[in-house]
């Protein structure tokens, strides 16, 4: 297919597809002539893939180039580039100090062995989970996040993962991989504050909404 067609099949304008060839974040086309290239379904699945890292992921240009790098890197596994793309995606936490992060980092760590996860000791999600469980501490609240991470375990092991397309294209696997955890995670968190409010609702004796009123 044409530029043209390439656009308009993936609704990303002439002007950002020669940007991202220019960027080497699109391999280029065939050359078919002096001015011409021709581009074809692996062109559309880059493109989708830029997409979701941009518009999903919020990555920013440098890290979106990073995450190509591994997907075009033939001799990185699998795990390791959907890693990649995973720690790209995950929020920037720094690590903290004191006895306090210590304890969190630690406990952390522990719930992590405890539940026979294979997790890298690098994982921006250790720190993240810490940083959590401190401010869990300060205000009181529980720690023990067991039930938690058993829900997830199901929700990754028995739905999630299944989603990714493992041994197909290795850009298809990454793109199903960020719209899988941003848009499921902001699913779940949608409909645990759904269900918290049914719960709420219950145990208070309240009567729903009546169908106008909604």
């Amino acid at each position: 297919m044409r530029m043209s067609q390439l656009s308009a099949e993936s609704g990303v304008a002439i002007a950002t597809i020669k940007y991202y060839l220019r960027e080497g974040l699109l391999h280029q086309g065939e050359q078919v002539a002096a001015t011409r290239a021709e581009y074809d379904e692996s062109h559309l699945r880059r493109l989708r893939l830029i997409r979701a890292l941009l518009e999903v992921g919020r990555l920013p240009i440098t890290s979106i180039k990073k995450v190509i790098e591994a997907v075009d890197d033939e001799s990185l596994p699998v795990h390791f580039m959907l890693g990649t793309a995973h720690y790209a995606i995950s929020p920037a936490v720094e690590a903290g100090e004191g006895e306090e992060w210590t304890a969190a980092r630690a406990q952390a760590d522990r719930m992590i062995d405890d539940l026979g996860w294979h997790v890298s000791g690098s994982a921006p999600g250790r720190d993240e989970l810490a940083q959590t469980l401190v401010k869990l501490r300060q205000l009181g609240l529980e720690t023990d996040l067991t039930p938690y991470a058993k829900a997830a375990h199901q929700l990754v092991t028995e739905v999630e993962i299944d989603t990714i397309p493992l041994d197909g294209p290795r850009d298809a696997a990454v793109e199903a991989l960020v719209l899988g955890t941003v848009l499921y995670g902001r699913a779940f968190d949608s409909l645990r504050r759904l269900a918290q409010e049914s719960e709420s609702a219950r145990k208070l004796k309240v009567s729903p909404p009546a169908p106008e009123d909604v």
